[in-house]
């Protein structure tokens, strides 16, 4: 029986909750960390089932109540990783929406005065769903906006049921503190959400959405040829033991992934790490770079690779150890699979989460659960 807050019996409508089977014990790995970035390709696969429709090789009706084609701005809420997810999305809703993007931290956007028109599509992502700022966010903001998305991989969590509309992440249960599928799982859920906007509002060709549906179903395939890295990603990892600080530089769509690199390795091996624009080396943060400090460039074939290399070399003629992931080009390099530029990210995602972890193994840090840090933060 089920009461409100003045003892009268209140009736509840049934939610059915589909069962589905997940292994939540380590099995052959040493952490949930590393069981989880290994899950990755099947993850992928399942938020794949929920987006795309193989048969047809095009995207699945998803988000039906959500018109993209009448918006005039998106707004993406998050924290921490999620946030890094939106950062990423950014690019991709710009590419293909065409409309003004912006992302915010929830703890922050709670408590700002934001002007809002009424046509914003407004899209929350979290892990769990219960995370408490992005929650109040989404109550501050709902009764003023078009639409209000919930991107999460608990649909029957409180920002699920405050939503307008729910799309599920598929990841399945992630144990380890520091998000990998699900971060992922995010990255193509929004991915996805681009897609759709961007074909509403006639910027995707038929013929166009077909050919990046066809990349989004390469994924898991790609990934799996990521994890055959691990070796080298272990080999990296370690090397960082003796580090007291390190730097990520990535470029363009890379930039939100060195992000969420420097996030990783600080919050499992508690090395002080930071990402930043390679474009904004010269504006600070090349002051810092000396013999005993490593940067990991993340690297892409694409037109900002020349840029990206002339700030490697800018790093390597200071004396400190350049570690690129990527394209290669760098004596010391994790060299990723050939994949389209779209889905680039995602292998970056892999390799700053390998590597991270095999730091922190090194490191014999408590992996799973780190010091001062909660799977889900509910409090402020």
């Amino acid at each position: 029986m089920v009461r409100d807050h003045a003892g009268s019996e209140v009736a509840r409508e049934i939610q059915h909750v589909p069962v589905e089977t997940f292994s939540v014990d380590k099995g052959p790995y040493k952490h949930f960390m590393l069981k989880e970035i290994h899950e990755q390709p099947e993850s992928l696969a399942r938020c794949l089932r929920g987006l795309i429709d193989h048969n047809l090789g095009t995207l699945k009706p998803f988000l039906e109540d959500v018109d993209f084609s009448t918006a005039d701005r998106i707004i993406m809420v998050a924290c921490g990783t999620a946030y890094y997810a939106c950062a990423t999305a950014k690019y991709w809703f710009e590419e293909f929406v065409g409309i003004p993007v912006e992302i915010d931290i929830a703890s922050e956007f709670r408590y700002r005065k934001v002007p809002l028109t009424g046509k914003e599509i407004a899209i929350f992502v979290s892990q769990s769903g219960e995370t408490a700022d992005t929650l109040s966010a989404l109550k501050n903001v709902k009764a003023r906006v078009q639409n209000v998305v919930a991107v999460v991989n608990v649909t029957t969590s409180s920002i699920a049921r405050e939503a307008d509309a729910i799309l599920n992440i598929a990841a399945g249960p992630e144990i380890g503190v520091a998000s990998t599928k699900a971060f992922t799982g995010q990255l193509l859920s929004l991915l996805g959400i681009a897609l759709k906007a961007g074909h509403e509002r006639q910027l995707i060709t038929e013929a166009q959405l077909s050919e990046l549906v066809t990349d989004m179903t390469s994924l898991p395939r790609l990934i799996t040829k990521t994890l055959k890295l691990e070796g080298r990603a272990q080999e990296i990892g370690a090397s960082l033991v003796h580090a007291t600080d390190a730097y990520f530089l990535g470029r363009g769509i890379l930039y939100p992934i060195a992000l969420e690199g420097a996030l990783k390795l600080k919050e499992i091996s508690y090395i002080h790490a930071e990402g930043y624009v390679a474009g904004e080396l010269k504006h600070g943060p090349i002051a810092l770079i000396d013999e005993d400090v490593p940067v990991i460039v993340l690297s892409s074939d694409d037109a900002l690779n020349e840029k990206t290399q002339s700030n490697a070399a800018e790093v390597v003629a200071r004396g400190a150890r350049l570690i690129e992931v990527g394209c290669g080009g760098a004596a010391d390099h994790l060299q990723l699979p050939s994949a389209p530029n779209l889905l680039e990210p995602f292998l970056q995602a892999m390799a700053v989460q390998m590597i991270s972890y095999f730091a922190a193994l090194a490191k014999g840090t408590d992996v799973d659960q780190p010091k001062n840090l909660a799977k889900s933060v509910t409090v402020e």
